[in-house]
């Protein structure tokens, strides 16, 4: 007789899924706000948009993974940050136009489905969004045996938001003697992985619970570090200074720096006749970039090119609210760098030295 065979035995667990989705559900609640109509579990997540608290409203949306940091977070067996990372990550892309989060969504593929790793991510997930005020309404987690190596998953996330059009902040009204912003950034954020693993633990063959002085912490400490969400303080800098600069623009652009580093994600806001300068010694590049330049012996130019070198988010504004803006954040104790300037161009970042 043949043997009879079912979807576990294929390698999906129904019974599993269920019981993640149960331990989950509370996790996503604590993230709703009034405007979320429906629990987790349905066909679709439910958000009830109120039209009248904007004139002209703009929906913004955006999508991404947290790559390769994923294979640390394997390593150390710890699962309770990265959902955080993407959270932030999307968050920032969305706020750099001048959005304010609405709604997020998950997708987690996995090989064989654990509940209490599922229930780890979504705690990471759950925690950002509070902080970023926007509500987790759904995700989906896929159980693909044989896709993903054991004990190995991925994870990416999709976020809407909405700015009023009037105010979308996209670097169109970015002139010539604007100045540049720098904000610090928490580590390596969420790009730079697969360079970094490889100097670190193939050339460097460092284990993640190797504790480095430089870095005084370990090796997985500092590159679990979470990706750091500016919403909170953008949102602030925005009513305060739009609002004590009721006919000028004081932030004209802003640019999250993922992959592609400082010049490849300011020249996305940088008009065509104008160029960028960034003067690089005007900020103190965080230990852990020379510890990863120093095993791998990478190139400068080539550091700067994949990484943030320590500025996560950049803000144009004009030249005339720079020292305020600088003196505001210094005052709340925001670490923020005047790093550059806006000069005549052809739409150019120059990454250089002061003289």
């Amino acid at each position: 007789m043949k043997k009879k065979i079912d979807y576990k035995s294929s390698g999906v667990d129904i019974s599993a899924a269920d019981r993640a989705k149960q331990r989950i559900k509370a996790l996503a609640k604590s993230t709703f706000s009034s405007q979320v109509l429906k629990d987790i579990g349905s066909f679709g997540g439910f958000f009830s948009f109120k039209r009248n608290e904007y004139k002209d409203p703009v929906l913004v949306s955006s999508t991404d993974s947290v790559g390769t940091k994923l294979k640390v977070a394997f390593m150390m067996g710890k699962h309770d940050t990265v959902g955080e990372d993407i959270v932030n990550h999307c968050v920032n892309d969305i706020l750099v136009h001048g959005a304010k989060p609405l709604f997020f969504l998950d997708y987690i593929g996995i090989g064989k489905l654990y509940p209490e790793v599922i229930e780890q991510i979504v705690k990471g997930l759950s925690k950002a969004c509070r902080k970023a005020g926007c509500s987790l309404i759904g995700g989906e987690t896929a159980e693909l045996p044989e896709f993903y190596k054991k004990g190995e998953y991925d994870l990416a996330g999709f976020v809407v938001g909405v700015v009023e059009r009037k105010k979308i902040i996209d670097g169109s009204k970015i002139i010539p003697g604007d100045q540049v912003i720098g904000l610090k950034s928490s580590g390596l954020h969420t790009n730079g992985y697969s360079l970094a693993r490889k100097a670190i633990f193939q050339i460097g063959r460092f284990k993640v619970d190797d504790n480095v002085k430089e870095l005084k912490t370990t090796v997985g400490k500092e590159l679990l570090k979470t990706h750091k969400c500016y919403a909170p303080l953008i949102f602030k800098l925005l009513k305060r200074f739009q609002a004590l600069s009721e006919h000028s623009e004081p932030i004209k652009g802003m640019a999250h720096i993922t992959g592609g580093g400082i010049e490849g994600n300011l020249k996305r806001i940088i008009p065509q006749n104008c160029d960028a300068k960034i003067f690089i010694d005007s900020w103190k590049v965080p230990p852990v970039f020379n510890f990863i330049q120093n095993i791998g012996d990478i190139e400068t130019p080539e550091m700067y090119k994949v990484f943030n070198m320590g500025i996560g988010m950049i803000l144009v504004v004009s030249k005339k609210e720079v020292a305020k803006i600088l003196r505001h954040l210094s005052n709340i104790k925001e670490p923020a760098f005047h790093i550059g300037e806006i000069s005549s161009g052809c739409g150019k970042v120059e990454l250089l030295h002061l003289r």
